[in-house]
């Protein structure tokens, strides 16, 4: 399988270059393109200048959000025919030494999409300060009870998808801008009846930089979990009349 790493970045410099080491090292197979939402900080240019045939680089004139980011680069994955294609954070907070048991469990004959999940046996976190766990437990809690997805990581951001299931959920045409996007994609694929698997990983808090998480990226998943869960239970309810 060819499999690509996508990872979208907005002042990352810090981390990007040990990001791409990791990552690389992991797998000698899997090839990474970093989508560029315009950093000032050089994060690009310093992906540029990286040698690897491996590395890849699509730069974007504006920073409109993580959901963006990754159709950008689901986009250019499937003009290059890639099987498999993996998100990533770039702030060291997925371990690159996962990597291969997540597209193991894509592979031939597995699922359509594995999450790195830090809540199964396994999963952990460390370094997280007690409101950021509370906010995702919270979070995950909430998604759950809402939208009845049988995961329990729905938020994680460390994943791989089989690019024909990215196509069958119409990734192309959600509008999810900051981390829901990974709730959407979820809950497309279990409704679309993909085979969905959670691989347990340990996040680390980030090495370096500031979280983009912010009460405009909280509020947007709160009111599009909502939604969602009310247009399931009134299908359900129209179900049953």
């Amino acid at each position: 399988m060819r499999a690509l790493v996508v990872v979208p970045v907005y002042d990352e410099a810090a981390t990007i270059g040990a990001l791409l080491d990791g990552v690389l090292a992991a797998d000698e197979d899997v090839d990474v393109l970093v989508v560029d939402d315009g950093s000032p900080d050089g994060t690009g240019d310093l992906v540029a200048a990286r040698p690897e045939p491996r590395v890849h680089l699509l730069r974007r004139a504006t920073k409109d959000g993580l959901g963006a980011a990754y159709r950008a680069g689901f986009a250019w994955a499937r003009e290059r025919r890639y099987d498999v294609v993996v998100e990533m954070d770039a702030d060291l907070s997925h371990p690159a030494d996962r990597l291969p048991a997540l597209l193991r469990a894509v592979g031939p004959g597995g699922a359509d999409l594995a999450i790195g999940s830090r809540y199964v046996e396994g999963g952990g976190t460390r370094g997280w300060p007690l409101h950021r766990r509370l906010l995702s437990r919270g979070g995950n809690a909430y998604i759950g009870a809402a939208l009845r997805l049988g995961v329990r990581d729905a938020t994680a951001g460390f994943r791989a998808f089989r690019a024909p299931l990215l196509a069958r959920i119409g990734v192309a045409r959600m509008r999810s801008t900051g981390y829901c996007f990974q709730v959407e994609t979820t809950l497309r694929a279990v409704t679309a009846g993909a085979r969905v698997v959670e691989v347990p990983i340990t996040f680390v808090e980030r090495a370096a930089g500031r979280s983009k998480m912010g009460p405009a990226i909280v509020g947007e998943a709160v009111v599009r979990v909502t939604w969602w869960a009310l247009l399931d239970l009134r299908r359900r309810l129209a179900a049953r009349a």
